[in-house]
């Protein structure tokens, strides 16, 4: 969100707190990209906040209470009021649980249990939600209209549609089982709290293979996961290479330094295997922007 609109965001969740008597006179930013993820004191919420017009409120908050009945190692919604999706000012607003982060980083082992048990109670709730299609589908129509990403090359836009569409086909011929996934599990959306690993952000939860869900994380943490396709693996791991290309180089992104990060995966699809993880291209980017530049 750019400036004014966080502004008005965190007037928002104050306001929609204060009404349901939860004292909120502070509110620090603890992310800004398509939403506003902002921690609420002294009440200590979380509250998500998005313009209306982003959708995905109704269906997270749904998903949320499914998959807490079943234990899933997801975020709670806030205990203290209704578990509903509040509409101020032209934001929806969401509230959850607040966890204080017990540590930066997940033990592999741990964050493959986790992951492994979030599969295994995701496979007992029916929800309607999209499949990993439509995610590739959003991709496509980022590369396909110029509009949507003018500062990509015209060889560059080839490449990535052909690579998209040839992953597409060649994934859905494995014919794998498919099942309700997270969609995002990176490090990102992984809380390391006193309970253990929770994940987050459910609102990018897609139904296909797990290996879609393995191509997020390291491979450490794939090592660790059972029955693994790792021929399925490989495709996934290109796939959500191109993809995440795609959404870096479109119009608005605000991920930092995210046209660096384009050009890296872009680089990383053309070097050809072994496919790296999404933290080894961070990794590698952040070794050569740390690397003394030669005159």
């Amino acid at each position: 969100m750019e400036t004014a609109d966080i502004t008005r965001a965190i007037a928002a969740a104050t306001s929609v707190a204060a009404s349901l008597d939860l004292p909120a006179n502070d509110a620090v930013v603890l992310h800004n990209s398509n939403r506003l993820a902002l921690r609420l004191t002294p009440c200590d919420v979380l509250a998500r906040v998005a313009p209306v017009e982003h959708e995905a409120a109704r269906f997270e908050v749904e998903l949320a209470q499914r998959l807490a009945q079943v234990g899933c190692p997801t975020n709670l919604l806030e205990p203290r009021v209704d578990p509903l999706v509040y509409t101020r000012d032209g934001f929806t607003v969401t509230l959850w649980t607040y966890y204080e982060p017990v540590t930066p980083h997940t033990p592999p082992v741990d964050y493959a249990k986790a992951l492994e048990r979030l599969h295994a109670g995701m496979c007992k709730v029916d929800v309607p939600s999209p499949r990993f299609t439509d995610r590739i589908a959003e991709a496509e129509d980022v590369v396909a209209n110029p509009n949507l990403s003018p500062e990509l090359a015209d060889a560059d836009r080839a490449f990535l549609s052909g690579r998209l569409g040839s992953l597409r086909r060649a994934i859905e011929d494995r014919g794998a089982v498919e099942q309700l996934l997270h969609g995002e599990p990176h490090p990102g959306n992984v809380l390391g709290t006193k309970d253990g690993p929770l994940f987050i952000d459910l609102e990018t939860c897609c139904r296909g293979p797990v290996e879609f869900d393995l191509a997020h994380v390291a491979e450490a943490v794939c090592e660790h996961y059972p029955n693994v396709d790792q021929g399925l693996l490989d495709e996934c791991r290109q796939l959500v290479l191109a993809m995440v290309a795609a959404w870096r180089w479109e119009l608005g992104d605000r991920f930092p330094n995210g046209r660096r990060f384009g050009e890296e995966l872009l680089r990383s699809l053309r070097e050809g295997p072994p496919w790296p993880t999404l933290d080894t291209v961070t990794r590698r980017l952040d070794g050569l922007e740390k690397s003394p530049k030669v005159t």
